[in-house]
């Protein structure tokens, strides 16, 4: 019979985390589980023998085809049932080698082992030849989180295509804003999806380009290359990177960073801010379906064990969960950043891996379940229409100050207002003082009332271009441009978080006092 402890060790290695306790992420593991990391510590290794292959390291070797081909034959230990009890080698098992990663304190060394004991006979000198555990490990999460980040961004486009949809579809419906939880003025329930889009777009650049600027990473054990240099001379050594990168499916680094932790934070900080796009859809859904509101609804809503009436915004409460524990996961990643020291930091490297695993899984997660969203969003007129009313008509009091003011004073103004959140008739109101002060306002009173005749340029907004207005309006009015004129300084672009800085132009000459110059000098 098993003790407390034997049955509590038991559990853990029987099982895994198969997500019973985060809804938000379960059944979007795959990308990023042990198997996926396992298969990108493997296609490293290979990657790096190929890279010898590809830089002629290889070339003085008799059967140079034979240690290509064995490097490649690598793979099929992973797909190998795990060592039996008859001793034999057998496959890969992610749990045996984080097991047995305890004792190095990182899953690369025995892995190695496996593999050289696995290896056929032309290849096992090549395997992880000048290589360090780091080199390995950071290369293998950079193939996951590329490969991580190609899901995400693929449940990204669905969103936007159906959030797009849906804003047009909805760019007149006139909808109350909020600020500060209370009505404020009139807006669209298509500006408020437009808005959306325009933030998760945003989002989805910057998680592409911090996907594409992934990089390999390849430096030996101090970050020198000083083993590739001896192993190949220093100019094959300084193409082996790029080799490596290329064959890996990564970008090559311009040096080796294990202490420079900038694809990681890069890389967390995309996922947190596309965390925060999609967080601020779902809060808004979960808002606005609430039943005393019920302006929105997710195409199918959740049950209650307890109450058969309920239709919960599932969907919304799973991507909320996701977008509160994101920004907590890329702090840990910068701390780690910021403690990186030495040639190879003794615990924040480590830090990391767990927390850039959590942080692409819940941007799996929240990117599937907003795709759901997003397709079987729903609107209810009635209920947009209804609670635009629930002020009485005080919703426009913005314009009212605006057109009123100058005509009867802004103390009226107030005191109109004021009288009509007590209930009295906010147009009897507004005509009697108008009358009062013998005038008028000159779109007529029914229309200075309408809701719907105060969304500014809201409908312009849902199409994106402020041009399209009969006026010509804001950005995208025509702009004719004098072919002979000089061109004009390149207006600076947006934020690029991968810019190093090197096409900067050249600071501006000093016109100060050089007391080098020669004063006699023309």
């Amino acid at each position: 019979m098993l003790s407390d402890r034997d049955a509590s060790r038991s559990d853990v290695s029987d099982g895994h985390d198969a997500g019973l306790l985060s809804p938000a992420t379960a059944g979007h593991e795959g990308p990023v589980g042990d198997s996926a990391v396992l298969d990108a510590l493997v296609t490293a290794e290979i990657a790096l023998i190929e890279a010898y292959g590809a830089v002629g390291g290889l070339d003085h070797v008799k059967d140079r085809a034979g240690v290509l081909a064995e490097a490649t034959a690598l793979r099929g230990l992973i797909a190998r049932p795990a060592a039996g009890a008859d001793g034999d080698t057998g496959g890969l098992d992610a749990r045996r080698l984080a097991l047995a990663a305890v004792a190095g304190g990182n899953p690369v060394i025995p892995l190695v082992g496996e593999l050289k004991r696995g290896a056929g006979v032309l290849v096992r000198p090549w395997v992880h030849r000048g290589a360090t555990s780091q080199d390995i490990l950071d290369t293998a999460l950079m193939i996951v989180a590329k490969d991580a980040a190609g899901h995400v961004l693929a449940g990204l486009d669905h969103t936007i295509d159906d959030l797009e949809r849906f804003a047009r579809e909805h760019r007149d419906q006139v909808a109350a804003a909020r600020t500060l939880t209370q009505h404020a003025v009139p807006t669209t329930t298509g500006l408020r999806a437009a808005n959306w889009v325009r933030g998760i777009r945003r989002a989805r650049g910057r998680l592409a380009a911090a996907r594409d600027a992934l990089p390999a990473q390849l430096g030996g054990a101090g970050g020198t290359l000083a083993s590739f240099v001896e192993i190949l001379g220093p100019d094959r050594a300084a193409k082996l990177p790029g080799a490596f990168a290329d064959l890996a499916g990564l970008a090559a680094p311009d040096a080796p960073w294990h202490t420079a932790r900038w694809p990681v934070t890069e890389l967390g900080d995309a996922l947190v801010q596309t965390l925060d796009a999609l967080g601020v859809v779902a809060g808004d859904v979960a808002t606005l379906s609430r039943t005393e509101i019920g302006e929105l609804a997710e195409g199918t809503g959740g049950g209650s064990s307890a109450m058969p009436q309920k239709q919960n915004p599932a969907r919304s409460v799973l991507i909320r969960s996701a977008a509160i524990r994101a920004p907590h996961l890329g702090a840990t990643l910068h701390t780690a950043a910021a403690l990186a020291v030495d040639e190879r930091p003794d615990g924040a490297w480590h830090a990391e891996w767990p927390t850039l695993r959590e942080l692409l899984l819940l941007a799996l997660g929240a990117a599937a379940h907003a795709a759901d969203l997003s397709a079987g969003l729903r609107a209810d007129a009635t209920a947009v229409a209804v609670n635009l009313t629930a002020t009485r008509g005080l919703i426009i009091s913005e314009r009212l100050s605006i057109v009123l003011g100058p005509l009867i004073g802004a103390e009226a103004v107030t005191e109109i207002v004021r009288q009509a959140s007590l209930g009295s008739d906010l147009a009897l109101l507004v005509h009697n003082a108008l009358d009062a002060a013998n005038t008028a306002v000159p779109e007529g009173l029914d229309e200075l009332l309408d809701p719907a005749r105060y969304t500014g340029l809201a409908r312009y907004l849902v199409d994106g271009d402020l041009g399209a207005g009969p006026y010509g309006l804001g950005t995208g009015a025509i702009h004719v441009v004098d072919p002979t004129a000089p061109a004009a300084l390149e207006a600076p672009g947006p934020y690029d978080p991968f810019d190093d800085g090197s096409q900067l132009p050249p600071p501006p000459s000093r016109r100060g006092f050089d007391p080098f110059a020669d004063p006699f000098s023309s």
